[in-house]
């Protein structure tokens, strides 16, 4: 099995833009629950109450550096989208390799909706989403030079 990325928490200063110092302290990097899961769990820094049709945006305080040539896809955890339809608000998320070096640290935001016919609670030190990384190539006429700069969805802006 390669190798090829490694999970941190973003800076104190970086997090509590969008968080408290007490999440900041409950903040766990991504691991897999076993030595066959593909996907490595991301876990709630604090409890969150989904209501019916309601939107979260959860400041995970989790960076990720990754080798070229990979991505991260993020998706719910598998039960939470079977049991309570708990869907990501762009379908999959996709880290790129040079979101780390990104204005916020690479910071990573999960966003998700309860499509479900009843409230959810996100745990605080909970699985709530899983990312699992993948092999990605170019075209052979790829010529493409520019450097991100800013953070999530900075790239629309090229």
């Amino acid at each position: 099995m390669q190798k090829i990325a490694q999970f941190f928490k973003v800076s104190n200063n970086e997090y509590l833009k969008s968080g408290t110092q007490e999440e900041y302290e409950n903040i766990l990097l991504p691991k897999r629950a076993t030595a066959g899961s593909a996907g490595y769990d991301f876990f709630c820094p604090k409890t969150i109450s989904v209501g019916v049709g309601e939107t979260v945006k959860i400041a995970t305080g989790v960076r990720v550096k990754i080798d070229d040539g990979w991505v991260l896809k993020i998706y719910p955890r598998s039960s939470l989208g079977f049991k309570f339809r708990l869907r990501l608000d762009n379908t999959v998320g996709i880290i790129d390799s040079d979101y780390f070096f990104a204005d916020n640290e690479g910071h990573i935001f999960i966003k998700m909706t309860n499509c479900g016919d009843k409230p959810l609670t996100l745990e605080k030190g909970k699985a709530f989403a899983q990312g699992i990384f993948i092999e990605y190539g170019i075209t052979v006429d790829d010529d493409t030079t520019a450097l991100r700069t800013g953070g999530f969805g900075s790239t629309d802006k090229k």
